[in-house]
C-alpha cells in the first residue's frame, strides 16, 4: 500500500516572498514543500520567476512584469499589511514570511487573526502567547525582543537580548504583554 498526503487548500502555511536575496535556496525548498500559495512583492516577482517557481499572487505594481497565466495581481502598496489583508480577507490561517528584517510592531494588529512566522537569511522568528513551550536542544539560542517581563524556564540570558537554552528539554515563556517575538537562529 503507498502512503498518500492530501494537502487540502490553506492548511499548510501561505508563503509571502517581500524580499528573497541572499535567502538560501535548501531553506526556501523546506518553505515550498507542501505547495502553499504563493505570494510575492512585485520587486521579488522576477527574482522568484527565476527560480523556477509558480507564483499565485503579486502584490504591487504590475505594469512592467509579464505574468504568468493565472497569476493574481494585487494592486497597492508593496508591504506587508498589504499581503496580510489579503491573506485574512482570503480566510488563510497561516502564512511563513521571507523578507530582510523582523518587526513585531508591523504584525500586532494581525496576530489575532493570522499565526506568522519571519524568515530572513539568518533568522526565524515567530510571535508566541504566554505560557507558550518548546522543545529545544541544549545550546539552542533564543533573541528575545521583550521590552516588558518575562519569565522564562531552562534558559540562561547571555547578553542583553539573547539566551541559551540549558539542557535539552522544554523551554517555557511567560510575561505580561500580549506577544513575545522569539528569534532562532538558522
Amino acid at each position: 500500500m503507498s502512503s498518500h498526503h492530501i494537502v487540502r487548500e490553506k492548511q499548510e502555511p501561505a508563503l509571502y516572498i517581500h524580499q528573497i536575496d541572499h535567502f538560501e535556496e535548501e531553506y526556501l525548498g523546506q518553505l515550498l514543500e507542501w505547495s502553499p500559495t504563493l505570494l510575492v512583492s512585485a520587486n521579488a516577482y522576477e527574482k522568484t520567476l527565476s527560480l523556477g517557481l509558480k507564483v499565485d499572487v503579486v502584490i504591487g505594481d504590475v505594469t512592467n512584469l509579464s505574468l504568468q497565466e493565472n497569476t493574481k495581481a494585487i494592486a497597492g502598496a508593496e508591504n506587508l499589511p498589504t499581503a496580510l489583508n489579503y491573506l485574512i480577507a482570503e480566510r488563510y490561517p497561516a502564512v511563513n514570511i521571507i523578507r530582510d528584517q523582523v518587526k513585531l510592531d508591523e504584525l500586532t494588529d494581525f496576530l489575532p487573526q493570522i499565526n506568522i512566522v519571519l524568515f530572513t537569511p539568518t533568522t526565524k522568528s515567530y510571535p508566541v502567547k504566554t505560557g507558550f513551550n518548546v522543545w529545544k536542544p541544549a545550546g539552542t539560542i533564543f533573541k528575545i525582543d521583550s521590552t516588558s517581563h518575562f519569565e522564562t524556564t531552562n534558559l540562561k540570558q547571555q547578553q542583553e537580548g539573547y539566551f541559551m537554552v540549558l539542557a535539552d528539554g522544554f523551554a517555557s515563556f511567560n510575561f505580561g504583554s500580549a506577544y513575545l517575538l522569539l528569534t532562532e537562529f538558522l
